[in-house]
């Protein structure tokens, strides 16, 4: 029943398919990548969801596994692991994407939390429309993102990570020419 339908959620859209889905309907959530190594949504689409009040349910806000220190090699990875396709885990891109990752660890060490928990505060420090949902694959890494909850960022913590890992500081793409034909997301240029 269409009338009843209160909200639908969209997943990696930019600024201009919500604004033209919200003429169709309110949108209650859109989900898009986003993580201090992957910040697009900061392009236009989180002014965008606060100006529908829609949540951003962030994906990835590991970066998938890089910000935890999951990944030291990307060829050590299985080999149906999507990562292996994208541009910022390739042979030629991940050591300089590698060295981003010490000044992070480094913040996260001086806090005494783990890098993932870091991560997560970053993200919930945003603002409480970013909904950060992590993968995991392990009961103790879900106990330690979890364990993030109550971790709260001061102003000087957060300026000193807003400037690590900037769009200018990563090397390559999110995703493969194929699988970036398919996403809807404002890109840096």
């Amino acid at each position: 029943q269409e009338g009843k339908i209160r909200a639908v959620g969209l997943s990696e859209v930019s600024a201009t398919t919500l604004g033209r889905a919200r003429t169709e309907h309110p949108i209650a959530a859109v989900q898009s990548e986003y993580s201090l190594w992957t910040r697009n949504p900061e392009i236009a689409l989180i002014e965008a969801c606060r100006e529908a009040n829609t949540a951003l349910v962030a994906f990835s806000p590991l970066g998938r596994g890089f910000l935890a220190g999951a990944v030291s090699d990307p060829e050590s990875l299985e080999e149906n692991d999507m990562r292996r396709s994208m541009p910022r885990f390739s042979a030629q891109n991940y050591p300089k994407n590698l060295s981003l990752l010490a000044d992070f660890t480094t913040v996260a060490q001086e806090l005494d939390v783990r890098p993932n928990q870091l991560a997560l505060a970053w993200l919930r420090a945003k603002g409480g429309d970013i909904i950060p949902i992590p993968g995991t694959r392990s009961v103790e890494h879900m106990r330690e993102n979890l364990a993030a909850e109550p971790l709260r960022l001061d102003a000087a913590t957060l300026s000193r990570l807003d400037v690590m890992m900037t769009p200018d500081q990563v090397v390559g793409n999110r995703y493969g020419e194929a699988q970036q034909a398919e996403i809807d997301t404002e890109e840096f240029g």
